[in-house]
């Protein structure tokens, strides 16, 4: 069954077609909650959440873009929501302004698996890798993320910056980082 065709279903309400849907989303949205949780039944518990948006939001898709697309947006945004919602995640967002020396403009090359780089990620204390997630990841501008994560411009420019810098340090300290180029999964230069 193609994805227009799925999404029709889904949308009259057949079980077939919504656990179909299920199915082939599941694995790959658990990864996208997990980036932003503590632990994996956190993860799991904002899957179910965005799936339940998923299903009841359905009839907003319009087949003008890509339905994993489309998901993943709902997935990450109820991740945020679950982030705000839960005191043990809403005291670590309260960021403080303390000025922060920029991130060296060194380009270290890795050499790693991209697992293993998603799992360094997880090691950022929440706020940091959250905002990390949203920028480098999602792609996120920052001031989207002001009104997403009711934080102002500067503090987000803070955070990623300090995020960004702390990543740096865990791979040095993973012995991850080696050389002048940090080149990617994609080839892209950073």
């Amino acid at each position: 069954m193609n994805t227009q065709e799925l999404v029709k279903q889904c949308i009259k309400g057949k079980k077939e077609a919504q656990y179909q849907l299920y199915q082939q989303y599941a694995a790959q949205m658990l990864g996208v909650c997990y980036r932003y949780t503590q632990c994996l039944e956190d993860a799991e518990d904002v899957l179910q959440e965005g799936f339940i948006k998923v299903f009841r939001n359905l009839a907003q898709f319009k087949n003008e873009g890509e339905l994993g697309a489309w998901i993943r947006k709902i997935m990450v945004n109820t991740a945020i929501s679950y982030i705000k919602k839960h005191n043990r995640y809403k005291k670590d967002l309260q960021a403080d302004e303390i000025y922060l020396h920029p991130v060296s403009e060194e380009n270290p090359e890795i050499k790693m698996e991209m697992k293993d780089l998603i799992e360094t990620i997880r090691q950022l204390p929440d706020p940091y890798k959250v905002i990390f997630n949203l920028i480098a990841i999602e792609g996120y501008q920052y001031d989207e993320l002001c009104d997403l994560l009711e934080m102002n411009v500067n503090t987000i420019r803070s955070q990623y910056s300090r995020a960004r810098a702390q990543l740096i340090q865990l791979l040095k300290r993973n012995d991850t980082i080696t050389g002048d180029n940090y080149e990617g999964t994609a080839g892209k230069k950073y």
